[in-house]
């Protein structure tokens, strides 16, 4: 089987920051057609403005994702773009922290619908396209959903409520969406990370060695990763390399999920 997607059209949310951005530019390196898709379009612009120009392959699409409006016009934009859509690959995630005992803290809400229902409703929208577009002619696999997701869903970190609920919702919704989808051919999985190594957690740590020996003390490969490891695992997902890998979460955090943070705290 082959890793390539060279032809293949993805839509990449969250695009316009971090791993999502990661990732659509690599996508964009491999010979996918790329739709970068974001709520902040001052910042996709500055990000794709003339990558967007210079570029067949790439097209960039703002809008809120919650709506259901939007999530329409994304996919008719990718379509008149590109005729079809093969991958989708729902980066578009929010962290804030949570008090765990204040009754006025609407933490879980508000990320349950950021980082889970929106992943779920742009994933319902891709499939049926997804279908639609394969009329039944051919097996195998028809198309990929790749969601991003976080190894705060196996974490019990209090400040992080909110972000680890919705990270576990979206584990269990790729696993549905999978069986769910299955029949018809579409792949649904997940790529949950750790601390990638991105601008903001660059900004993060500046001036603050502390927390850096932290996150590199606590993962066994001693380093923290490059946003370009994530970016292989999820066109690894999104190719045909994967044809029989459905359902699944693959963990990308250098064996983080391993070790007991209690023992890291006492060493």
């Amino acid at each position: 089987m082959s890793f390539s997607i060279s032809g293949k059209t993805a839509i990449v949310t969250g695009a316009a920051n971090g791993v999502g951005l990661a990732i659509g530019r690599h996508f964009v390196q491999m010979g996918a057609n790329v739709v970068f898709a974001d709520m902040d379009e001052k910042k996709l612009c500055h990000e794709m403005g003339e990558d967007a120009q210079k570029e067949e392959n790439v097209h960039t699409f703002s809008g809120d994702l919650r709506k259901k409006l939007t999530i329409a016009n994304l996919l008719s934009a990718t379509i008149d773009a590109f005729d079809r859509v093969d991958i989708l690959v729902n980066a578009s995630r929010q962290v804030m922290t949570t008090d765990p005992l204040d009754p006025d803290d609407n933490t879980v809400e508000e990320l349950l619908q950021q980082n889970t229902m929106t992943a779920l409703r742009v994933s319902q929208a891709v499939a049926r396209r997804m279908i639609k577009q394969a009329d039944g002619g051919t097996s195998g696999s028809l198309g990929s959903i790749v969601n991003l997701s976080s190894i705060a869903a196996r974490r019990a970190h209090p400040e992080l409520l909110a972000y680890s609920v919705s990270s576990a919702a979206l584990d269990q919704m790729t696993r549905a969406m999978a069986v769910a989808l299955a029949p018809n051919g579409i792949r649904v999985n997940a790529v949950a990370f750790g601390s990638v190594m991105s601008a903001s957690l660059k900004g993060s740590l500046k001036d603050h060695d502390t927390m850096r020996e932290a996150i590199v003390d606590s993962t066994p490969l001693q380093r923290i990763a490059s946003p370009g490891e994530v970016s292989d695992a999820v066109q690894y997902l999104a190719s045909d390399a994967s044809a029989f890998v459905t359902g699944q979460i693959i963990t990308v955090d250098g064996g983080r999920t391993l070790i007991d943070p209690a023992a890291v705290s006492a060493h």
